[in-house]
């Protein structure tokens, strides 16, 4: 591995660590990856001394694998816990999730089917611990959340630390 994008990985790795956590889950995507992506920056910046402006291509390319490195990172945390435990957000959530879709103004057979989708998948998780098709939507669904929320995340980031002359370690930016 190039050791000039260590920091987007191990940035990604702690806010993978992070999205899993419950209170935190619903903030990653706003809060927690763009602090990856500023953290990744600020980090390769203190490693290698530099004093010079980061580029628009380096703040966009860092908070993109930072937030590739969170998603794929989170997932695998995700399916590990509910390999583990056989329990999970969509298990927890399946009685609500049918009084919703009984609520939508939708034909009968999509709503049907959408529960019998959402059933079959808390069965599968219930029984084996697994189901594929929950895995592929939370990484397909972890991927484009985190990899915008971290593109955007870097851009913003440029702009600040680019404004800043004295970088500090701990700056309560996104606090």
């Amino acid at each position: 591995m190039n050791k000039k994008y260590i920091s987007p990985f191990v940035s990604g790795f702690a806010a993978g660590v992070l999205q899993i956590v419950p209170l935190l889950k619903g903030f990653a995507c706003c809060s927690v990856i763009p602090a990856a992506a500023y953290f990744s920056l600020l980090l390769d910046k203190k490693a290698n001394k530099s004093e010079e402006n980061i580029s628009f291509k380096k703040a966009a390319v860092f908070g993109i694998l930072t937030g590739l490195t969170a998603a794929i990172f989170a997932t695998v945390f995700e399916v590990i816990i509910t390999l583990i435990t056989k329990n999970n957000d969509i298990v927890f959530a399946l009685p609500e999730l049918n009084k919703m879709f009984n609520g939508m103004p939708v034909d009968p057979k999509i709503k049907q089917e959408l529960i019998s989708i959402m059933e079959n998948i808390a069965k599968q998780i219930k029984t084996n611990g697994f189901s594929l098709f929950y895995t592929i939507s939370i990484l397909f669904n972890n991927l484009f959340i985190n990899i915008i929320f971290g593109f955007i995340g870097g851009v913003i980031s440029m702009q600040i630390l680019n404004k800043r002359k004295d970088i500090q370690w701990l700056p309560v930016l996104f606090f």
